[in-house]
């Protein structure tokens, strides 16, 4: 089974909220919530993966990312492999390029969110993060 590398934004605002985005309904783990990202394509540094991806579906220019995590996830249908970087420095206003509903939450909130599987270990390294 071919796993698909997904450079994977945790975007953070001067308020300490997170940037999540709702996949649409025709997606794979189609309805739930995901920090936003999207695939590394062939010959692609995750980092321009990230910039790239982050431009495309939020309009919005990364200025300074530092890796949080690597998780790899098999979904059965589809193996992953998220490559978790934390956004704190970005130039532009976050908008659903796509027509993706987004929303800034406090990090005490995710749990209230229903994310794909894979994400779980996401939201739990978010929650330990030291944003004092």
């Amino acid at each position: 089974m071919t796993v698909v590398h997904v450079a994977v934004g945790v975007i953070l605002d001067s308020r300490n909220r997170v940037l999540i985005a709702k996949r649409s309904k025709e997606s794979h783990q189609g309805g739930l919530w995901e920090f936003p990202g999207g695939k590394v394509e062939a010959d692609e540094s995750v980092q321009n993966a990230l910039a790239r991806e982050l431009h495309e579906e939020l309009g919005i220019h990364i200025s300074h990312a530092t890796p949080l995590a690597v998780i790899s996830h098999d979904y059965g249908d589809k193996s992953v492999c998220l490559d978790v970087w934390v956004v704190a420095e970005f130039t532009g206003t976050a908008t659903g390029c796509e027509g993706q509903p987004l929303l800034w939450v406090g990090i005490g909130e995710l749990g209230a969110y229903d994310f794909p599987e894979a994400n779980g270990p996401i939201v739990d390294a978010v929650m330990k993060l030291d944003v004092t």
